[in-house]
């Protein structure tokens, strides 16, 4: 097979990439021109991935077809995985895909392209930290849905315990381990309303952060007001607490043992490490070194979202959120599109912060945004914070389904939820 252009990552960066390239060259040319890979067959938002684990989000009613995404926005897909890059021949492999009893599905194939464009993600770092093979993560959809049926397990396993209670700890205290603990607050206050007095059980919840405070990255103000949050609905947040090794059934802490039944491990950024063996540059974390144009070390091959090494300002990275890769892909589109007509677009790519929002629970959230008319940063609180933190995911279905069909499916899913209940029980 030969496509223009490749897209290795249906993420929100590489999704969103090729349902502009493929709508822009139009029903004729897109399917012949662009390939997306992805190792699913469906596609979840990312930042959703948290809801998903705690049975707030039905991954089966959230998730959407590959196969149905590339017939409406006119490129091809492909399932499967990046096993080799040829940067000189312009080759990738995809390697064999195998079902749950080890059965070649998919052949291994070799598909050629004229320019490629990796959009893998990262996922978490364990920085060696011996036992983290004991912990859940929450990288892909598989890893919430496994994530989900242990929280299942155990919410009945609790209910008829002698102790009636539920240990979670959470190692990270970034948006991920934040807005994990808030959804798994919610998930356990819906389940006592269908419980009778005799099962109800208590959720006991730590997150631990090695940082001096939870959502470092962020501004003060935001991580205080998530502290307090949290800490009103009696999540112990532990910070300046270094993780020294992942039990089975405890973390052991410089503050202690901390004793779980479910431990979930979403600190840290990293890359996959067979990243290093494509013949590009890469970094201590596994990610492809990039210029200004998103250009990695072999020139027509790009890189953009989590998986790419791009300098910011003052030396610090582009950083991993679901907004740069949207701009990255915004980017990205106006260039690949320009080649297609041999031209080149000089301009570097300027990552522009928006500010950041967080979720904490249903209808309330916090963040700050960029002033971008004053000057000046904004601070959000509560229902209204929640509804732009809503409107983020709506935006990134709007870039791959159009604003009728996200309209449609928006209405769909409040009246599902409104007939089955908020929480996913099976």
């Amino acid at each position: 097979m030969h496509f223009d252009i490749v897209i290795v990552g249906g993420g929100a960066g590489g999704l969103e990439l090729a349902a502009r390239l493929g709508r822009k060259l139009g029903p004729r040319q897109g399917r012949e021109r662009v390939l997306l890979v992805d190792r699913a067959v469906f596609h979840i938002w990312k930042p959703t991935l948290h809801e998903v684990a705690a049975g707030t989000l039905d991954a089966h009613q959230e998730g959407l077809s590959y196969t149905v995404l590339a017939r409406r926005n006119h490129f091809s897909f492909a399932l499967g995985e990046l096993a080799a890059l040829d940067g000189e021949r312009r080759l990738i492999t995809l390697g064999e895909t195998r079902d749950e009893r080890g059965e070649v599905l998919v052949p291994a194939r070799t598909v050629s392209f004229t320019r490629l464009v990796l959009a893998m993600g990262s996922g978490s770092n364990s920085f060696g930290t011996p036992g983290a093979e004991n912990a859940h993560v929450l990288e892909h959809a598989s890893d919430a849905q496994r994530f989900h049926a242990k929280l299942l397990a155990a919410f009945a396993k609790a209910s008829f315990s002698t102790e009636k209670t539920l240990g979670v700890a959470i190692v990270g205290g970034g948006a991920t381990g934040v807005e994990l603990s808030a959804e798994l607050i919610e998930a356990h206050s819906e389940l006592l309303e269908s419980l009778g007095s005799e099962q109800r059980f208590r959720l006991d919840i730590a997150l631990v952060e090695a940082a001096d405070r939870i959502l470092a990255g962020l501004p003060e103000q935001i991580s205080a007001q998530a502290r307090l949050a949290l800490e009103r609905k009696n999540v112990r947040v532990f910070t300046n607490t270094r993780v020294t090794e992942v039990k089975r059934d405890r973390l052991m802490t410089s503050a202690g043992e901390i004793p779980a039944d479910i431990i979930v491990w979403a600190a840290g950024i990293k890359a996959a490490d067979a990243n290093r063996s494509l013949g590009l540059e890469t970094n201590r974390i596994n990610q492809f070194v990039v210029n200004d144009r998103l250009e990695t070390s072999v020139p027509g091959v790009y890189a953009l979202g989590d998986c790419a090494a791009c300098i910011w300002h003052d030396d610090k990275l582009v950083p991993a959120r679901a907004q740069a890769a949207h701009q990255q892909a915004d980017y990205l589109a106006g260039v690949l599109l320009a080649a297609q007509q041999e031209r080149r677009v000089d301009a570097p790519f300027v990552y522009r912060d928006f500010g950041s929002l967080v979720s904490l629970g249903e209808n309330k959230g916090i963040g700050n945004l960029m002033g971008g008319l004053s000057g000046r940063n904004f601070f959000v609180e509560g229902l209204i914070a929640k509804w732009m933190y809503m409107s983020l995911h709506l935006n990134h279905h709007r870039a791959i389904l159009g604003t009728g069909k996200t309209a449609v499916l928006a209405l769909a899913r409040l009246l599902q939820q409104r007939v089955s209940g908020r929480l996913k029980l099976h």
